[in-house]
């Protein structure tokens, strides 16, 4: 590998990855410097310059100046064995101020002098290191580019296009990078096509292993969350917030909203004209239904509203602490507020971070309380 081919493959793989060309350029010095000492038997005292542009490649050893007198028999006697930050003179890595200013005047104390010390057969050296390196060198450059655009992407929802299927997950091409959807995360009943767009939402981005790892979910409660603030511009600018989510994927999910604007009506934003909005959001969700409810900071009131669409409810805080609470419902509500397999009443609870019991009027009765619709 000449020079010429030496620059143009560098700048093939900053312009294919993306990566900056200095840090191909250092990599690739910092590698050469240990084939060189390797090889050569060298000192230490020793660099690789690589030439920008040309891709010429020169090694050359270095010396620190010093003052004359640490080279004088005196300056070495007067050491003390003791001291770790005594430093003896070696002409191998030293050079006297008055040696060096014989090659250049202006040279001080602390200054160094560099010598090119380039075998000729390096050239041979350099290409089958710069072969094995070049890719052990762009891959962690690589990396590291990777987890500087996705490293903060948890927690995020994007558009991916699914490439490829195993037993037990999808692996979505995300543009530079792969996240892995496992069939479990997939929203029950739904039907992933390969070559199709979708969303996902990510769940988790890890870097400690040997490649990056994106887990992505279509279950979790923020890709609801993440389609909302999508959909619905309101969410987007704060004028309506999101309280709380909370999700039985493919079934049902309630979503608490409200605004600081008393004018704003935070259901209706979501729900959008004719139910535009809600309209794309349940398409997304493969026809999940989904209860937007409107969140208020009297805990009953809240209660009351994540219970919905059960009516004429009692609504009791019986330990604000432990955030418990009873609610009375009439028979013909009593059902609905529970949910079928106890879903609707499970959802409230979470949405409020409430621990719900629901109780009839004959059992609120039985219990002391005494509650008339």
């Amino acid at each position: 590998m000449n020079g010429k081919e030496f620059i143009k493959a560098v700048d093939a793989i900053v312009k294919e990855k993306g990566i900056d060309r200095d840090v191909v350029f250092e990599s690739m010095e910092l590698a050469l410097a240990t084939a060189y000492k390797k090889n050569f038997n060298s000192l230490t005292n020793s660099k690789i310059i690589i030439d920008r542009n040309t891709g010429d490649i020169k090694v050359y050893s270095y010396k620190t100046v010093v003052p004359d007198e640490m080279a004088t028999d005196e300056y070495l006697n007067s050491l003390d064995d003791n001291d770790e930050n005594a430093e003896e003179f070696n002409s191998n890595y030293h050079i006297t101020l008055t040696d060096a200013r014989k090659q250049n005047k202006v040279l001080n104390i602390g200054d160094t002098i560099d010598t090119e010390v380039t075998p000729k057969d390096f050239g041979r050296v350099a290409a089958s290191t710069a072969k094995q390196v070049l890719v052990q060198k762009m891959r962690e450059a690589e990396r590291n580019s990777l987890v500087n655009e996705y490293g903060d992407k948890q927690d995020e929802l994007l558009v991916g296009t699914v490439d490829l299927e195993d037993v037990d997950n999808y692996f979505i091409n995300l543009g530079r990078s792969n996240g892995i959807l496992p069939k479990k995360e997939c929203i029950p009943g739904e039907k992933i096509e390969m070559g199709k767009q979708i969303k996902v939402y990510v769940s988790k981005v890890d870097n400690s292993g040997k490649g990056l790892f994106i887990l992505l979910s279509r279950c979790h409660y923020g890709f609801l969350k993440r389609l909302f603030e999508l959909e619905i511009p309101e969410l987007s600018d704060g004028t309506v917030l999101v309280y709380s989510v909370a999700r039985d994927a493919g079934s049902r999910s309630k979503i608490a909203v409200y605004s600081e604007n008393p004018n704003v009506d935070p259901i209706g934003a979501c729900i959008g004209e004719r139910r535009s909005r809600i309209s794309r959001i349940i398409s997304e969700l493969n026809g999940e239904k989904v209860d937007i409810v409107k969140y208020d900071k009297d805990p009953a009131v809240f209660i009351a509203n994540a219970l919905s669409p059960a009516k004429n409810l009692h609504v009791i805080i019986t330990d604000p602490k432990k955030q418990e609470a009873i609610v009375v419902v009439d028979d013909d509500n009593f059902s609905l507020a529970i949910g079928k397999k106890g879903q609707n009443a499970r959802l409230a609870s979470k949405l409020t971070h409430y621990k719900i019991d629901i109780k009839n009027n004959e059992q609120a009765r039985e219990m002391g309380i005494n509650f008339k619709n």
